[in-house]
Protein backbone atom coordinates (compact mmCIF):
# COMPACT_ATOMS: atom_id res chain seq x y z
CA UNK A 1 0.00 0.00 0.00
CA UNK A 2 1.50 3.39 -0.61
CA UNK A 3 2.50 5.68 2.07
CA UNK A 4 -0.59 7.92 3.08
CA UNK A 5 1.05 11.97 1.83
CA UNK A 6 -0.55 14.42 4.65
CA UNK A 7 -2.44 17.78 4.00
CA UNK A 8 0.70 19.64 4.13
CA UNK A 9 3.04 17.89 1.89
CA UNK A 10 0.18 18.27 -0.44
CA UNK A 11 -0.49 22.14 0.40
CA UNK A 12 3.47 22.22 -0.62
CA UNK A 13 3.19 20.08 -3.92
CA UNK A 14 0.11 22.65 -5.19
CA UNK A 15 2.21 25.57 -3.91
CA UNK A 16 4.35 24.67 -6.54
CA UNK A 17 2.59 24.02 -9.41
CA UNK A 18 0.82 27.41 -9.16
CA UNK A 19 4.66 29.18 -9.06
CA UNK A 20 5.51 29.34 -12.57
CA UNK A 21 7.03 30.94 -14.89
CA UNK A 22 4.16 29.85 -17.75
CA UNK A 23 1.48 31.78 -15.25
CA UNK A 24 3.17 34.87 -14.69
CA UNK A 25 3.39 35.13 -18.45
CA UNK A 26 -0.42 34.52 -18.70
CA UNK A 27 -0.70 37.15 -16.59
CA UNK A 28 1.14 39.93 -18.68
CA UNK A 29 -1.07 38.60 -21.52
CA UNK A 30 -4.20 40.08 -19.28
CA UNK A 31 -2.46 43.44 -18.77
CA UNK A 32 -4.29 45.51 -21.58
CA UNK A 33 -7.64 45.57 -19.23
CA UNK A 34 -5.51 47.12 -16.47
CA UNK A 35 -4.88 45.91 -13.06
CA UNK A 36 -8.50 46.46 -11.49
CA UNK A 37 -10.54 44.54 -13.98
CA UNK A 38 -7.51 42.11 -15.10
CA UNK A 39 -7.86 41.01 -10.84
CA UNK A 40 -11.79 40.73 -11.35
CA UNK A 41 -10.67 38.22 -14.15
CA UNK A 42 -8.35 36.47 -12.43
CA UNK A 43 -11.01 35.84 -9.14
CA UNK A 44 -13.83 34.92 -11.72
CA UNK A 45 -11.61 32.87 -13.87
CA UNK A 46 -10.31 31.01 -10.68
CA UNK A 47 -13.35 30.78 -8.54
CA UNK A 48 -14.68 28.72 -11.54
CA UNK A 49 -11.93 26.78 -12.39
CA UNK A 50 -11.23 25.78 -8.56
CA UNK A 51 -14.56 24.66 -7.93
CA UNK A 52 -14.11 21.94 -10.35
CA UNK A 53 -11.08 21.03 -9.25
CA UNK A 54 -11.76 20.86 -5.34
CA UNK A 55 -14.25 18.43 -6.51
CA UNK A 56 -12.32 16.38 -8.44
CA UNK A 57 -9.67 16.16 -6.18
CA UNK A 58 -12.69 15.01 -3.43
CA UNK A 59 -13.53 12.18 -6.30
CA UNK A 60 -10.42 11.16 -6.30
CA UNK A 61 -9.69 11.10 -2.12
CA UNK A 62 -12.97 9.60 -1.49
CA UNK A 63 -11.78 6.67 -3.79
CA UNK A 64 -7.94 6.63 -3.14
CA UNK A 65 -8.45 6.11 -7.51
CA UNK A 66 -6.15 8.01 -9.66
CA UNK A 67 -7.75 10.67 -12.11
CA UNK A 68 -7.98 8.33 -15.30
CA UNK A 69 -9.13 5.61 -12.72
CA UNK A 70 -11.69 8.30 -11.47
CA UNK A 71 -12.82 8.70 -15.01
CA UNK A 72 -13.17 4.98 -15.48
CA UNK A 73 -15.82 4.94 -12.91
CA UNK A 74 -18.05 6.93 -15.04
CA UNK A 75 -17.26 6.32 -18.55
CA UNK A 76 -16.10 2.86 -18.03
CA UNK A 77 -13.01 1.24 -19.17
CA UNK A 78 -13.07 1.98 -22.11
CA UNK A 79 -13.69 5.54 -21.47
CA UNK A 80 -10.91 5.71 -19.26
CA UNK A 81 -8.41 4.50 -21.44
CA UNK A 82 -9.86 7.45 -23.86
CA UNK A 83 -9.42 10.10 -21.47
CA UNK A 84 -5.99 8.71 -20.18
CA UNK A 85 -4.89 8.83 -24.16
CA UNK A 86 -5.61 12.54 -24.48
CA UNK A 87 -4.28 13.12 -20.85
CA UNK A 88 -0.93 11.80 -22.26
CA UNK A 89 -0.92 13.58 -25.14
CA UNK A 90 -1.86 16.76 -23.68
CA UNK A 91 1.28 16.83 -20.90
CA UNK A 92 3.70 15.66 -23.17
CA UNK A 93 2.90 19.13 -24.93
CA UNK A 94 2.49 21.09 -21.56
CA UNK A 95 5.80 19.27 -20.22
CA UNK A 96 7.15 20.52 -23.27
CA UNK A 97 6.08 23.86 -23.60
CA UNK A 98 7.04 24.23 -19.84
CA UNK A 99 10.60 23.07 -20.02
CA UNK A 100 11.08 25.15 -23.74
CA UNK A 101 9.49 28.64 -21.43
CA UNK A 102 12.28 27.72 -18.92
CA UNK A 103 15.14 27.00 -21.13
CA UNK A 104 14.31 30.78 -23.06
CA UNK A 105 14.15 32.16 -19.30
CA UNK A 106 17.38 30.76 -18.26
CA UNK A 107 19.21 31.45 -21.46
CA UNK A 108 18.68 35.29 -20.52
CA UNK A 109 20.62 34.74 -18.06
CA UNK A 110 23.42 32.08 -18.42
CA UNK A 111 23.89 32.30 -22.55
CA UNK A 112 25.52 35.47 -23.04
CA UNK A 113 28.17 34.58 -20.48
CA UNK A 114 28.49 30.71 -21.35
CA UNK A 115 28.18 31.09 -25.24
CA UNK A 116 26.13 27.83 -24.79
CA UNK A 117 22.36 27.47 -26.87
CA UNK A 118 18.54 27.00 -24.79
CA UNK A 119 18.60 23.72 -26.07
CA UNK A 120 21.68 22.73 -23.46
CA UNK A 121 18.97 24.16 -21.38
CA UNK A 122 16.21 22.19 -22.33
CA UNK A 123 17.95 19.06 -21.49
CA UNK A 124 19.71 20.13 -17.90
CA UNK A 125 16.25 21.06 -17.30
CA UNK A 126 14.68 17.61 -18.10
CA UNK A 127 17.18 16.01 -16.45
CA UNK A 128 16.01 17.67 -13.41
CA UNK A 129 12.23 17.08 -13.85
CA UNK A 130 13.51 13.46 -14.19
CA UNK A 131 15.56 13.03 -11.11
CA UNK A 132 12.35 14.54 -9.16
CA UNK A 133 10.18 11.82 -10.59
CA UNK A 134 12.41 8.97 -9.85
CA UNK A 135 12.52 10.34 -5.83
CA UNK A 136 10.53 8.10 -3.37
CA UNK A 137 7.70 9.98 -1.71
CA UNK A 138 10.01 10.35 1.59
CA UNK A 139 12.91 11.74 0.45
CA UNK A 140 10.29 13.87 -2.39
CA UNK A 141 8.76 15.54 0.58
CA UNK A 142 11.95 16.58 1.80
CA UNK A 143 13.46 18.20 -0.74
CA UNK A 144 10.29 19.89 -1.79
CA UNK A 145 9.57 21.31 1.29
CA UNK A 146 13.36 23.27 1.59
CA UNK A 147 12.46 24.17 -2.65
CA UNK A 148 8.83 25.77 -1.49
CA UNK A 149 10.52 27.64 1.30
CA UNK A 150 13.23 28.97 -1.14
CA UNK A 151 10.80 29.35 -3.84
CA UNK A 152 8.41 31.55 -1.62
CA UNK A 153 11.45 34.14 -0.18
CA UNK A 154 12.25 34.28 -3.83
CA UNK A 155 8.98 34.98 -4.64
CA UNK A 156 8.27 37.70 -2.65
CA UNK A 157 11.72 39.63 -3.96
CA UNK A 158 10.36 39.40 -7.34
CA UNK A 159 7.01 40.70 -5.81
CA UNK A 160 8.75 43.56 -4.72
CA UNK A 161 10.75 44.49 -7.56
CA UNK A 162 8.17 44.24 -10.04
CA UNK A 163 5.78 46.35 -7.90
CA UNK A 164 8.09 48.59 -6.60
CA UNK A 165 9.01 50.57 -9.70
CA UNK A 166 7.55 53.04 -12.25
CA UNK A 167 4.01 54.19 -11.94
CA UNK A 168 1.10 51.89 -13.95
CA UNK A 169 1.07 52.59 -17.25
CA UNK A 170 -0.86 51.86 -19.91
CA UNK A 171 -0.49 48.65 -22.03
CA UNK A 172 -1.58 48.57 -25.58
CA UNK A 173 -3.15 45.63 -26.70
CA UNK A 174 -6.69 44.15 -27.28
CA UNK A 175 -8.43 41.81 -24.74
CA UNK A 176 -12.18 41.06 -23.76
CA UNK A 177 -12.98 40.69 -20.29
CA UNK A 178 -15.01 37.67 -20.92
CA UNK A 179 -11.24 36.30 -22.77
CA UNK A 180 -9.28 37.67 -19.50
CA UNK A 181 -11.84 35.29 -17.90
CA UNK A 182 -11.40 32.16 -19.57
CA UNK A 183 -7.16 32.68 -19.52
CA UNK A 184 -7.38 32.74 -16.16
CA UNK A 185 -10.13 29.76 -15.29
CA UNK A 186 -7.56 28.06 -18.21
CA UNK A 187 -4.92 26.95 -15.36
CA UNK A 188 -7.02 25.41 -12.81
CA UNK A 189 -8.89 23.09 -15.33
CA UNK A 190 -5.68 22.22 -16.54
CA UNK A 191 -4.67 20.49 -13.85
CA UNK A 192 -8.26 18.77 -13.21
CA UNK A 193 -7.12 15.80 -14.93
CA UNK A 194 -3.80 15.52 -12.56
CA UNK A 195 -4.64 16.48 -8.99
CA UNK A 196 -6.75 13.18 -8.14
CA UNK A 197 -3.63 11.21 -8.97
CA UNK A 198 -2.18 13.25 -5.93
CA UNK A 199 -5.31 13.39 -3.78
CA UNK A 200 -5.78 9.11 -4.25
CA UNK A 201 -2.94 8.73 -0.95
CA UNK A 202 -4.24 11.67 0.95
CA UNK A 203 -4.00 10.54 5.04
CA UNK A 204 -7.28 13.26 5.29
CA UNK A 205 -9.18 13.82 1.51
CA UNK A 206 -11.55 16.21 2.06
CA UNK A 207 -9.12 18.61 4.42
CA UNK A 208 -6.48 17.63 1.26
CA UNK A 209 -8.78 19.10 -1.39
CA UNK A 210 -9.92 21.56 0.29
CA UNK A 211 -6.38 23.31 1.24
CA UNK A 212 -4.98 22.42 -2.04
CA UNK A 213 -7.11 24.16 -4.31
CA UNK A 214 -7.36 26.99 -2.06
CA UNK A 215 -3.31 27.23 -2.03
CA UNK A 216 -3.33 26.92 -5.71
CA UNK A 217 -5.58 29.37 -5.87
CA UNK A 218 -4.28 31.87 -3.81
CA UNK A 219 -0.61 31.55 -5.32
CA UNK A 220 -1.61 30.96 -9.15
CA UNK A 221 -3.91 34.51 -8.56
CA UNK A 222 -0.46 35.77 -6.90
CA UNK A 223 1.66 34.73 -10.17
CA UNK A 224 -0.78 35.99 -12.10
CA UNK A 225 -0.70 39.28 -10.54
CA UNK A 226 2.99 39.20 -11.18
CA UNK A 227 2.50 39.17 -14.72
CA UNK A 228 0.23 41.36 -15.02
CA UNK A 229 2.40 44.17 -12.76
CA UNK A 230 5.39 43.12 -14.78
CA UNK A 231 3.67 44.63 -17.75
CA UNK A 232 2.04 47.24 -15.93
CA UNK A 233 4.58 48.49 -13.39
CA UNK A 234 7.37 47.40 -14.50
CA UNK A 235 6.75 48.05 -18.46
CA UNK A 236 7.92 44.67 -19.63
CA UNK A 237 6.32 41.13 -20.04
CA UNK A 238 9.86 39.55 -19.49
CA UNK A 239 9.71 38.20 -16.16
CA UNK A 240 13.20 37.10 -16.95
CA UNK A 241 14.50 40.19 -18.08
CA UNK A 242 13.27 42.19 -15.28
CA UNK A 243 14.99 39.61 -12.69
CA UNK A 244 18.11 40.15 -14.80
CA UNK A 245 17.64 43.75 -14.67
CA UNK A 246 17.22 43.92 -11.03
CA UNK A 247 20.51 42.35 -10.63
CA UNK A 248 18.98 38.82 -9.28
CA UNK A 249 21.08 37.09 -11.36
CA UNK A 250 21.72 34.00 -9.17
CA UNK A 251 17.78 34.47 -7.34
CA UNK A 252 16.40 35.11 -10.45
CA UNK A 253 18.06 31.61 -11.77
CA UNK A 254 16.52 29.61 -8.59
CA UNK A 255 13.31 30.87 -9.39
CA UNK A 256 13.05 29.71 -13.11
CA UNK A 257 14.53 26.61 -12.33
CA UNK A 258 12.71 25.39 -8.92
CA UNK A 259 9.26 26.61 -10.67
CA UNK A 260 9.76 25.12 -13.84
CA UNK A 261 10.94 21.48 -12.39
CA UNK A 262 8.16 20.92 -9.39
CA UNK A 263 5.13 22.14 -11.53
CA UNK A 264 6.35 19.97 -14.51
CA UNK A 265 7.15 17.70 -12.21
CA UNK A 266 3.49 17.34 -11.73
CA UNK A 267 2.92 16.90 -15.63
CA UNK A 268 5.34 14.08 -17.01
CA UNK A 269 4.62 12.20 -13.47
CA UNK A 270 0.66 12.13 -13.24
CA UNK A 271 1.37 11.57 -17.71
CA UNK A 272 2.85 8.21 -16.11
CA UNK A 273 0.00 7.11 -13.73
CA UNK A 274 -2.54 8.06 -17.23
CA UNK A 275 -0.03 6.15 -19.44
CA UNK A 276 -0.19 3.06 -16.75
CA UNK A 277 -4.14 3.01 -17.29
CA UNK A 278 -3.74 2.54 -20.82
CA UNK A 279 -0.84 -0.60 -20.29
CA UNK A 280 -0.76 -1.78 -16.77
CA UNK A 281 2.00 -3.69 -17.40
CA UNK A 282 4.57 -0.40 -17.45
CA UNK A 283 5.35 1.12 -14.27
CA UNK A 284 4.46 4.91 -13.64
CA UNK A 285 7.84 5.91 -13.10
CA UNK A 286 9.13 4.92 -16.07
CA UNK A 287 6.52 5.83 -18.20
CA UNK A 288 6.93 9.53 -16.52
CA UNK A 289 10.96 9.28 -16.98
CA UNK A 290 9.82 8.55 -20.56
CA UNK A 291 7.42 11.22 -21.10
CA UNK A 292 9.57 13.55 -19.46
CA UNK A 293 12.08 12.93 -22.24
CA UNK A 294 10.27 13.32 -25.10
CA UNK A 295 8.99 16.37 -23.91
CA UNK A 296 12.00 17.66 -23.40
CA UNK A 297 12.84 16.27 -26.91
CA UNK A 298 10.30 18.71 -28.47
CA UNK A 299 10.70 21.44 -26.22
CA UNK A 300 13.98 21.89 -28.00
CA UNK A 301 11.58 23.15 -31.19
CA UNK A 302 9.39 24.40 -29.62
CA UNK A 303 7.81 28.03 -29.36
CA UNK A 304 7.05 28.17 -25.62
CA UNK A 305 4.91 31.45 -26.30
CA UNK A 306 2.39 30.48 -28.48
CA UNK A 307 0.65 28.01 -25.96
CA UNK A 308 -2.97 29.86 -25.63
CA UNK A 309 -4.37 27.44 -28.05
CA UNK A 310 -3.24 24.18 -26.04
CA UNK A 311 -4.64 25.89 -22.24
CA UNK A 312 -7.89 26.36 -24.47
CA UNK A 313 -7.99 22.17 -25.55
CA UNK A 314 -6.96 21.10 -22.20
CA UNK A 315 -10.47 23.33 -21.01
CA UNK A 316 -12.53 22.12 -23.94
CA UNK A 317 -12.06 18.78 -23.12
CA UNK A 318 -11.50 17.87 -19.44
CA UNK A 319 -14.01 20.84 -17.96
CA UNK A 320 -17.45 18.82 -19.22
CA UNK A 321 -15.25 15.56 -18.37
CA UNK A 322 -15.35 16.40 -14.55
CA UNK A 323 -18.45 18.39 -14.86
CA UNK A 324 -20.31 14.60 -15.66
CA UNK A 325 -18.61 13.33 -13.23
CA UNK A 326 -19.26 15.62 -10.74
CA UNK A 327 -23.05 15.52 -11.35
CA UNK A 328 -22.97 11.73 -11.40
CA UNK A 329 -21.31 11.19 -7.78
CA UNK A 330 -22.41 14.10 -6.50
CA UNK A 331 -26.17 14.67 -7.84
CA UNK A 332 -26.83 10.60 -8.94
CA UNK A 333 -24.58 8.35 -6.78
CA UNK A 334 -23.47 7.03 -10.23
CA UNK A 335 -19.66 5.27 -8.89
CA UNK A 336 -19.07 2.21 -10.79
CA UNK A 337 -19.27 2.07 -14.91
CA UNK A 338 -15.68 0.11 -13.82
CA UNK A 339 -17.06 -3.20 -15.17
CA UNK A 340 -18.81 -1.94 -18.30
CA UNK A 341 -16.73 -1.44 -21.71
CA UNK A 342 -17.63 2.35 -21.95
CA UNK A 343 -20.27 4.55 -20.66
CA UNK A 344 -21.79 5.59 -24.02
CA UNK A 345 -24.11 7.68 -21.71
CA UNK A 346 -21.66 9.51 -20.06
CA UNK A 347 -19.54 10.04 -23.18
CA UNK A 348 -22.18 11.55 -25.37
CA UNK A 349 -22.56 14.01 -22.58
CA UNK A 350 -19.16 14.51 -22.57
CA UNK A 351 -18.82 15.51 -26.07
CA UNK A 352 -21.84 17.64 -26.32
CA UNK A 353 -19.89 20.00 -23.41
CA UNK A 354 -16.84 19.39 -25.76
CA UNK A 355 -18.57 20.69 -29.04
CA UNK A 356 -20.39 23.48 -26.58
CA UNK A 357 -17.19 25.16 -25.39
CA UNK A 358 -15.73 25.25 -28.99
CA UNK A 359 -18.47 26.74 -30.12
CA UNK A 360 -18.70 29.65 -27.35
CA UNK A 361 -14.47 29.67 -28.06
CA UNK A 362 -15.71 31.17 -31.87
CA UNK A 363 -18.62 33.20 -30.97
CA UNK A 364 -17.92 34.77 -27.97
CA UNK A 365 -19.96 35.04 -24.79
CA UNK A 366 -19.85 37.69 -22.25
CA UNK A 367 -18.76 35.73 -19.15
CA UNK A 368 -16.41 33.40 -21.25
CA UNK A 369 -17.02 29.46 -21.69
CA UNK A 370 -16.06 28.35 -18.80
CA UNK A 371 -19.30 28.56 -16.54
CA UNK A 372 -21.78 27.91 -19.13
CA UNK A 373 -20.21 24.85 -20.41
CA UNK A 374 -19.93 23.47 -16.77
CA UNK A 375 -23.76 24.67 -16.51
CA UNK A 376 -24.95 22.94 -19.41
CA UNK A 377 -22.94 19.68 -19.04
CA UNK A 378 -24.23 19.23 -15.79
CA UNK A 379 -27.71 19.65 -16.33
CA UNK A 380 -27.97 17.50 -19.55
CA UNK A 381 -25.74 14.60 -17.11
CA UNK A 382 -28.79 14.85 -14.68
CA UNK A 383 -31.27 14.57 -17.64
CA UNK A 384 -29.71 11.96 -19.38
CA UNK A 385 -29.22 10.04 -15.87
CA UNK A 386 -32.77 10.46 -14.75
CA UNK A 387 -33.67 9.19 -18.17
CA UNK A 388 -31.26 6.08 -18.58
CA UNK A 389 -31.02 4.98 -15.49
CA UNK A 390 -30.72 1.41 -16.57
CA UNK A 391 -26.99 2.29 -17.51
CA UNK A 392 -25.50 2.88 -14.00
CA UNK A 393 -23.67 -0.32 -12.82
Amino acid sequence: MAEKRTTAANALIWFGAAVSIAEIYTGTLMAPLGMTQGMLAVFLGHAAGGVLMYLTALIGGRTSCGAMESAGMFFGGGGAKFFAALNVLQLVGWTAVMIAGGAISLGIFLNPATGLNNAVWCAAIGVMIAIWIMLDMKNFERVNRAAMAALFLLTLLLSYITFGGKGAAAVSGTLSFAEAIELSAAMPLSWLPLISDYMRDAEKPGKSAAVSTVIYSIASCWMYFIGMGAAIYAGSSDVAEIMKNAGMSAAGIVIIIFSTVTTTFLDAYSAGISFHVIFPQIREKAAGVAVCAAGTFIAVFANAENYEGLLYLISSVFAPMAAVMITDYFLLGEKSFSDRRTSLRNLAVWAAGFVFYRYLMNTGCPIGATAPVIAATAVLAWAAGKIFPCEQR
